[in-house]
């Protein structure tokens, strides 16, 4: 049967169903879903002559657009969408995470990635997150507290960025922000909506008093929230450069809150940490596909790697024109078993890890792509033995989040970026220092530090490095070397499924950044094959069971937003129908 486009899902009543089996795979791969999902919108698809913005929220939009609007670029518009959105989407990112960041700069055609990921405090220890009897903690335990902060990272990539592409003053960027945090916004329907499953009590004091009100309710859809802390951080920022944000107050608040005020566990984040930080130029990971040139970020992040892999499996097969066909999402989701199962054995801080250069090796996947049978699924997909590899590791035992969100512009000149950026879970750590919340980015360590034989495991805990990530900021190419699509999504783990899709969609089945961005989710991280709840997973379910596929129908909250940019310059956009996003331009 063939399975046409849905650019509506199924809405949040409709995923109770899908308990038990979600019940499974949190046992199988950690925490699913930490942002719940709050229903769906329909988007309409967008279009612009000059330039556009799609992110997670419109004030955060409006914000990016008066910058590119005055002159600003595509690096600019997306520094100041990220301050925003730490206003207005607080549970998702802002200047106490991290991020990653690819841009595109078509004066030189040529394609940059920066490394804004947080590192562990130098005091960090392998056992970081193992009880007294050698047990990992319990996820929820080991996320509120001090010891699942990082150093922050996004503030100094960003700045690297704007030193390297910025075309207005740096304070010029934090106009909206300081607005937004000093005069207050209204409180959204979803921001309400995570709010209230976190529950008041999942909050350090400073972080309860801001979002809920004395009895605990959560603070309500409409109610202007206002954070004067944040707005001083922000101008400080503004006024005194990045700096200001790594020595001084700032940074002498972030120390207390992790070191000294954190409720349950106590971090040993110092002075000199946060001091010490570098954002960092990495290579981009850039595979052909097709026609195309679609590159990602590299190691600390999978992303670009896992996503490359998964396209380079595939690019011999037929994956036909018809979307959703179950003969080709057979197909993906073997080549993203295999693509997984490489991730988590080999992928982690290059910087602390020797990380095999020949994952994306033709001669290796082509040997990887013999083990996809189109006429049934394979058992659990084994790590191969790349070019480069030093020594095989443990086997991985990380757990990933994903309270994360995704930034794409592309700016009157035809410059891009693409910005993933988090704080990892749904408020990160539940910690606030500068009225910002800090991130719980050290949960993306393999809790466990050796695997069951005692084998080292490549993303374990280590002072001053980098967890591994799965955020894959994308940016594809077109045969002339220019922008065509800029992608990316949140998602945990599954980002790396969603991007697939997205591409996949683009690509082969032909679809608008709006029909790509609201397709139904659907893959497997070389487990069960998971297909997006909604009606068309009942068929899909029986399809993909004939060819011996464990199914497990399940919430899939990705948070997509594409820009598409034609060969003439007009540019298209989608935002996901299942956040609170818009794609937006001129």
């Amino acid at each position: 049967m063939i399975i046409r486009p849905l650019t509506r899902i199924l809405t949040a009543a409709v995923l109770v169903a899908a308990t038990a089996s979600a019940t499974l795979a949190q046992q199988q791969r950690g925490p699913q879903a930490p942002e719940i999902g709050t229903g769906t919108t329909a988007k309409q698809l967008a279009s612009a002559k000059r330039y556009m913005v799609a992110a997670a929220n419109p004030i955060a939009v409006e914000a990016g657009l008066d910058i590119l609007a005055a002159g600003g670029s595509a690096v600019d518009a997306a520094i100041a969408v990220q301050f925003v959105l730490n206003i207005v989407e607080p549970q998702s990112s802002g200047i106490g995470g991290g991020a990653f960041l690819m841009h595109f700069n078509s004066a030189t055609a040529w394609v940059q990635s920066y490394d804004g990921r947080e590192t562990a405090p130098a005091g960090a220890k392998p056992n970081t997150f193992l009880k007294a009897d050698g047990s990992p903690r319990g996820f929820a335990e080991a996320v509120f507290g001090g010891e699942s902060v990082g150093v922050p990272g996004v503030i100094r990539m960003l700045a690297l960025a704007h030193k390297q592409h910025g075309k207005l003053p740096w304070a010029r960027l934090f106009d909206r922000a300081i607005k937004h945090a000093g005069e207050g916004f209204a409180v959204s329907p979803r921001l309400h909506a995570l709010l209230k499953d976190m529950g008041s009590k999942n909050f350090a004091p400073e972080a309860r008093s801001l979002y809920f009100d004395e009895s605990g309710e959560p603070r309500p859809v409409g109610f202007m929230l206002k954070n004067s802390e944040l707005a001083a951080t922000l101008q400080a920022l503004a006024k005194d450069g990045e700096a200001s944000f790594y020595k001084g107050a700032v940074a002498d608040a972030i120390v207390r809150a992790v070191a000294e005020e954190a409720p349950n566990h106590k971090g040993s984040l110092t002075p000199s940490d946060l001091a010490g930080y570098q954002a960092k130029e990495r290579p981009p990971v850039c595979v052909p596909y097709r026609t195309y040139k679609v590159c990602g970020m590299g190691p600390p992040s999978s992303g670009g790697i896992t996503v490359g892999q998964v396209l380079a499996l595939l690019e011999p097969k037929d994956l036909g024109r018809d979307a959703l066909d179950p003969a080709a999402l057979h197909l993906i989701a073997e080549a993203e078993k295999l693509a997984y199962a490489d991730r988590d054995q080999y992928i982690a801080d290059p910087d602390h890890t020797t990380v095999p250069n020949g994952l994306l090796d033709p001669a290796y996947l082509g040997e990887r792509r013999t083990a996809i049978d189109p006429s049934k699924t394979m058992a659990k997909a084994q790590a191969g033995y790349p070019p480069g590899m030093a020594k095989r590791g443990g086997l991985d035992a990380t757990a990933e989040s994903n309270g994360t969100s995704h930034v794409s512009i592309v700016d009157a000149a035809g410059n891009a970026v693409a910005l993933t950026t988090s704080i990892e879970n749904a408020f990160g750590s539940r910690l606030t220092a500068g009225g910002f919340l800090l991130n719980n980015q050290l949960t993306d360590f393999s809790f466990r530090p050796t695997d069951a034989s005692g084998a080292p495991i490549a993303n374990a805990v280590a002072g001053g490095k980098r967890p591994r990530s799965s955020m894959a900021p994308t940016i594809i190419l077109g045969p002339d070397g220019y922008v065509r699509w800029v992608i990316g999504s949140p998602g945990g783990s599954r980002i790396i499924l969603y991007v697939v899709k997205a591409v996949v969609g683009l690509i082969d089945w032909q679809l608008d950044a709006q029909a790509a961005a609201s397709l139904a989710n659907f893959g497997s991280r070389n487990g069960p094959f998971e297909i997006e709840n909604g009606p068309h997973a009942i068929t899909i379910t029986a399809e993909m069971q004939k060819l011996g596929h464990q199914v497990q129908a399940v919430e899939m909250t990705s948070g997509l937003h594409i820009v598409a940019r034609a060969s003439d310059g007009t540019l298209t956009g989608g935002a996901d129908p299942r956040r609170e996003g818009v794609a937006k331009g001129e």
